[in-house]
């Protein structure tokens, strides 16, 4: 397609013709040549149509048959080229293609024949438009002598001549004869004319022209003209000016407009009712919608310019709307209720008040419209607000009728087909604009200002509350929404639909969900339905199982909030609150477990029984899965009523009836679909169970733990596959379940580690899959790569102790003597194989990346970044110690001539240089409060009130003199408290038998090799830390053998899968060692001590094998294999964490890492490693001294010492690894003592209360 026919030409010119026509409006706007030609040029940004108009179809296509082999043969050659690294990148490739392709031959003669072709077609438009102007000047030639210049053309806008006859442009003196042409005192004909010649006039040339406000003047009093074409004409003008000229030009006209709206309303010739209705099809009303229609049009437009002018040009708008909108009848008119405001011709065309939430969505233009609003136009929101009561009262009275509901629907039928409303439909449409105005109107905190109001005939004024409980009310008193003229739409305009969106938006506002939605007024609005059912009265609601999935989905968004929940469990004013009024909490769950137990006769039967239900469970989800709504929430046993439904849905679901030809195969699967969503509903609530650890402890007792899992690890699965995000929250709850024993099978068992362990290794042996290689990658210098750093992150939530024995226990390493590539991990034990145990040449070579990381050869010794952090672990797992009893190396080389000058431990014993020196005690000088608490103590006579005033005295010394309290001074007074406490029946909590220790020189080959290796670990600390002498083995192994023995009397026989109930305690006693130390290595005292302290509550928290499978537990506890230090000490440390330290617990939960893991690790080895010996000593003390519940305003203290640390590494993303490695630097029980009380003033009644339940079934 070299060259053009004649043909060709024609269709060019023609559909260039077509072109240009579709566009008039837009150049006809322009204000200069130049700005024409930049609409043309700009064409494809701002025409949506462009692609479709013939002449650009008509180009594509040629230049594709012309150079579209050209194109594709590039695109090859520069693919090709990028494949082997000399393009890189997309941009640099479409330059490439692009720049060849103008470069070849078939470029240059397409362009050439296009511009030879065009250049005729243009020359034919030309001649053309020549043509039809010398004959437009022959027809109106009756009018040339006053048409000197040209300055307006025919009437007829679609005439065939060309787009430039409408563009043409005036001097001031045409102007000036347009404007005095236009005066209403011209005759009829002459005002005509000249309209239409203003019509076609550049509109930027009359609002920029001197005569402007005086032609104003006139087409605001032609507006008014009987003959409707003045108007018709008018309004064209206003709607060009509009979409064609700036802001500050054309908000003029709207005012113009705007006041004439106003006098009309306002004159005598006015006298439109609401009670008669509206016919649309009415010529008169049909040119007053015009009018306001193209008001709201521009009320729409105007935002997205108005910010880039003066504020008083704005103001200007928004005043003249208000002002119209104010416009009503004088009160003491009989007739006043009843005119037709022009408010309801507004909300007609913009039902939903579109232009008001435009007008306050920026702050610029909603100071404006607030300010206005409280000055001088309040009226305008007492008239909404009155609308909405007024409705309500309708809605009320029709519903306690019980026969008015449908009355009113009749009252909406209209018997014109769309073209007439009714005056109750009227009243209907201004009720929702009203209604929608005012939902906007509260979100801002400016218009919630605005009230109270105060109303006409009512004695009290409106509030926020009251307006709230009455949209509340308005979901379930509304009647059904009528078949009226808005029938298409009835879903978004029935009054229920309408409040929910407004509460949702509330619901997702900060600020404004506090004002409005947080009060007991509007809880108790929205829980009617429910308390009305709970107490069987007698309930008028229409569709009561839509408004109540209503009620459950705002409960919900409440309760997602921490202050709506606090709202929900608490009430308004939680120090306030009566135990005679249950809170918004108690009135849901109860009603939640009458609707799982069917216990609801109104819903009795209902279809969509189940989705209420799903409804009102996740209401109770969102609060049980947190500590402190659980905690409310457990006396209800709602885990086991949601339990019970479940097994009851899983049977239904196994005896769904296999199809059969000639059965209805959808009634058959829409139940199985049915009962299988439920079941599902319900497998997910469980689930949420065990983001907190009770949670999880209760999960277990309903025995749906693997179902459960396994749902979980299928919904991930899926997620995965359809590349969604995932969330916080399901990382937290897998963190949570990794903690026990049960949790950790069960993650087993679903498939869900071996798919972690299988990720991992693909993303260590491959990398990623999304990632295009443009490049080599670097040699990583890091331990680990940041595209597995993930992977590794949620491997070590997995492998907490519990879970490391459950899975790990008694497995051997494979050490296979070769491993092929494709043989892939699937297990934990696989990935300490192929990973870490590196001791076999055949696991090297079968690891693709080892190299990776010896850049000179694999024989060499060189000093990598994989040597560094083995020699660090190798330190690190053989020494014993404090943050100041311990020096380990660096992980990281130095710059300098000695890169890295810690010494290679490769084989005992350890260098001398990672022992830091600890000086020996100092004899302490006498203290008085030490001696007084040394007397107490001694004192044969313990008076009532003994134990508090020891308690007072020790609190005194802490404060004053910490290190006082150590060595012997420390065991003497622990041992003289507990035993004290230990012949008090009333400071007694478990009952031990009597026990006779077995002979001191007994060996300890019955020990186990975990408790061999402590054995030895504790010994080398001891004698570290001066403690211990030569010889210390025997005694810590006569301590660990009789503790063993003395527990075991107390212990019951459990058959279980779970490997940690089948054998002794699964780990070291680190309690018992800790006070073989403070009691300087004497084995008899430590035994004497620890048989006393087991008779006392804190014992189940301090010395964790005390409740190995005791039978002081209730079975059913016992068998989870979950220690209280679990469910309850690390329970109440993420509900006072949450609440103390809110920053601190949101970075857990960024993290997807949970302050329960790490407290637990850090409890079970009280603390060894992490804190200094002292501080150990002070820990164990203050938590014999001054109770159980001090392990948790311990664990909190620590929290608050690491803040800035736990947020600076969970942006690092490595809190896990930061908080299970780094020892407490800085950290002193005694600095901290103070707050520690400050928690116990707050929180001790109920921590004590939970930790003495332990004992108590299913807590």
């Amino acid at each position: 397609m070299s060259h053009f026919t004649s043909e060709d030409e024609a269709l060019l010119q023609s559909m260039l013709r077509q072109l240009l026509q579709s566009v008039k409006e837009k150049i006809t706007g322009a204000p200069s040549v130049e700005c024409a030609e930049e609409i043309l040029l700009h064409l494809e940004e701002t025409d949506e149509n462009f692609h479709n108009y013939e002449f650009v179809k008509y180009l594509r296509q040629y230049i594709n048959n012309t150079v579209g082999s050209v194109i594709e043969e590039e695109t090859e050659k520069c693919t090709s080229a990028q494949n082997q690294g000399e393009v890189s990148g997309y941009d640099t490739l479409v330059q490439r293609v692009t720049k060849k392709t103008r470069e070849s031959k078939e470029y240059r003669e397409m362009m050439h024949a296009l511009k030879n072709v065009m250049m005729v077609v243009v020359e034919s438009l030309i001649d053309k438009f020549e043509e039809d102007r010398i004959r437009n000047k022959e027809l109106d030639s009756k009018t040339k002598k006053e048409r000197q210049s040209g300055y307006y053309t025919d009437n007829c806008s679609d005439s065939d001549s060309s787009f430039n006859q409408s563009y043409m442009f005036m001097s001031q003196e045409q102007l000036q004869l347009l404007v005095e042409r236009l005066d209403p005192i011209q005759p009829k004909e002459v005002r005509q004319e000249a309209l239409q010649a203003l019509c076609f006039a550049p509109p930027s040339d009359i609002l920029n022209s001197e005569s402007w406000p005086n032609l104003r003047k006139h087409l605001t009093m032609s507006l008014s003209d009987p003959d409707a074409t003045f108007s018709e004409k008018i309004l064209r003008f206003y709607a060009k000016t509009f979409s064609s000229s700036p802001f500050n030009m054309t908000r003029e006209v709207y005012t113009s407009l705007a006041r004439h709206l106003e006098l009309y309303f306002l004159s005598g010739e006015y006298s439109l009712r609401i009670s008669a209705g509206l016919d649309v099809s009415n010529a008169d009303i049909n040119r007053l919608l015009k009018k306001v229609r193209l008001l709201n049009e521009y009320q729409k437009e105007a935002p997205s310019s108005w910010i880039r002018h003066p504020e008083k040009y704005m103001e200007e708008v928004v005043e003249s709307t208000l002002s119209l909108l104010s416009v009503k009848h004088d009160l003491n008119h009989p007739a006043s209720a009843d005119f037709l405001s022009p408010v309801y011709f507004l909300a007609l065309l913009d039902i939903k008040a579109v232009w008001f939430k435009k007008w306050t969505h920026a702050y610029y233009s909603r100071t404006v419209v607030f300010r206005l609003l409280e000055k001088k136009y309040k009226s305008l929101i007492n008239a909404a607000v009155q609308h909405c009561l007024d409705y309500f009262e309708f809605c009320k009275a029709a519903v306690n009728k019980n026969s008015g509901v449908n009355d009113f629907s009749q009252q909406h039928c209209s018997d014109k087909q769309n073209f007439s409303y009714t005056g109750p439909e009227l009243q209907y449409i201004y009720f929702v604009h009203s209604l929608c105005l005012l939902g906007r109107l509260l979100i801002y905190k400016q218009g919630r200002n605005l009230f109270p109001v105060q109303l006409k005939h009512k004695k009290d004024s409106v509030s926020i509350t009251d307006l709230l409980v009455l949209f509340t009310q308005l979901i379930y008193y509304s009647p059904s929404y009528p078949k009226t003229a808005l029938a298409v739409h009835t879903d978004n305009y029935s009054p229920a639909s309408l409040v929910m969106e407004i509460l949702q938006v509330f619901c997702d506002q900060t600020g404004c969900a506090a004002e409005c939605l947080y009060t007991d007024a509007v809880i108790d609005a929205l829980l009617h339905p429910v308390q009305s059912l709970l107490s069987g009265a007698e309930v008028y609601i229409n569709c009561l199982e839509t408004t109540l999935i209503d009620v459950a989905d705002i409960l919900a968004r409440i309760a997602a909030v921490e202050d709506g929940l606090s709202i929900l469990l608490y009430g308004e004013n939680e120090k306030t609150a009566k135990e005679d009024s249950p809170t918004a909490a108690h009135v849901i769950v109860r009603f939640t477990k009458k609707l799982l137990h069917d216990d609801i006769s109104l819903l009795s039967g209902s279809e969509i029984l189940p989705v209420v239900k799903g409804a009102f469970i996740f209401v109770c989800r969102q609060m049980y899965r947190t500590c402190e709504g659980l905690q409310m929430l457990i006396p209800y046993g709602l885990h086991e009523s949601i339990g019970e439904a479940w097994k009851k849905t899983s049977l239904l679901s196994e005896r769904v009836p296999t199809p059969v030809s000639g059965a209805d195969l959808t009634s058959v699967s829409l139940e199985s679909k049915n009962i299988l969503l439920w079941e599902e509903t319900l497998l997910d609530a469980l689930l949420n169970f065990s983001a907190t650890p009770k949670g999880l402890f209760l999960l277990h007792n309903t025995g749906a733990m693997n179902d459960c899992v396994n749902f979980m690890f299928s919904s991930l699965s899926k997620k995965l596959q359809t590349n969604e995000y995932e969330e916080f929250g399901n990382r937290v709850i897998v963190t949570q379940m990794a903690t026990t024993p049960t949790g950790a099978v069960a993650l087993q068992s679903s498939g869900f580690i071996k798919a972690l362990v299988t990720e991992l290794w693909a993303l260590l042996e491959c990398g990623k899959d999304d990632l295009r290689i443009t490049q080599p990658k670097s040699t990583p210098v890091e331990p680990i790569d940041q595209s597995c750093q993930k992977s590794f992150l949620s491997l070590i939530n997995l492998l907490t102790y519990p879970a490391v024995f459950e899975l790990l226990s008694k497995q051997d390493i494979p050490n296979k003597p070769m491993y092929s590539f494709r043989e892939v991990p699937t297990d934990i034990i696989d990935i300490i194989d192929r990973l870490i145990i590196l001791n076999s040449e055949a696991k090297i070579h079968s690891l693709f990346s080892y190299e990776q990381s010896h850049i000179f050869g694999l024989r060499d010794f060189i000093i990598d970044g994989l040597s560094v952090e083995r020699n660090h672990v190798l330190v690190r797992i053989n020494l014993i110690g404090g943050p100041q009893e311990r020096i380990l190396p660096l992980r990281v080389l130095d710059k300098g001539s000695d890169p890295y000058p810690w010494p290679m431990f490769s084989s005992f014993p350890l260098p001398k240089c990672y022992l830091a020196e600890i000086p020996r005690k100092a004899e302490f000088r006498q203290d008085k409060d030490l001696d007084k608490l040394l007397s107490l103590l001694k004192s044969p006579e313990k008076q009532t009130g003994w134990t508090e005033v020891c308690r007072k005295q020790f609190c005194k010394v802490m404060k004053a003199r910490p290190d006082t309290i150590s060595g012997t001074i420390l065991a003497e007074l622990i041992e003289k408290f507990v035993s004290h406490l230990s012949e008090s029946r009333l400071d007694c909590y478990f009952s031990t038998g009597n026990y006779k220790a077995m002979d001191a020189g007994v060996k300890n080959e019955s020990l186990s090799r975990v408790q061999q290796l402590g054995v030895e670990m504790t010994v080398r600390y001891g004698k570290h830390l001066n403690l211990l002498k030569e010889h210390a083995e025997n005694g810590l192994c006569f301590v660990l053998m009789n503790c063993e023995k003395f527990l075991k009397q107390q212990q019951r026989t459990v058959v279980s899968s779970l490997r940690c109930l089948r054998e002794r305690y699964a780990g070291y006693d680190w309690f018992a060692s800790s006070v073989f130390l403070i009691m300087s290595g004497d084995g008899e005292k430590t035994l004497t001590f620890l048989q006393q302290f087991s008779c006392l509550l804190v014992s189940a928290f301090l010395w964790l094998p005390r409740l190995h499978i005791s039978m002081h537990l209730p079975i059913t506890t016992v068998e989870t294999g979950i220690h209280p230090v679990y469910f309850c000490s690390a329970h109440h440390i993420e509900m006072l964490l949450k609440a103390e330290l809110p920053l601190v617990f949101s970075a857990f939960h960024m993290s997807g890492f949970t302050p329960s893991q790490i407290c637990l690790q850090w409890i079970t080895q009280c603390f060894w490693n992490y804190m200094d010996w002292s501080e150990i000593c002070h820990y164990i003390a203050i938590c014999i001294f001054l109770g159980p519940d001090y392990q948790i305003y311990m664990c909190i203290s620590v929290f608050k010492h690491l803040q800035q640390d736990i947020l600076k590494h969970t942006e690092a993303q490595d809190l896990q690894v930061f908080l299970k490695e780094e020892a407490l630097h800085g950290f002193r029980v005694s600095d901290y003592l103070e707050y520690m009380e400050s928690l116990e003033a707050i929180y001790r009644p109920m921590l004590l209360k939970d930790m003495r339940n332990i004992r108590v079934q299913n807590t």
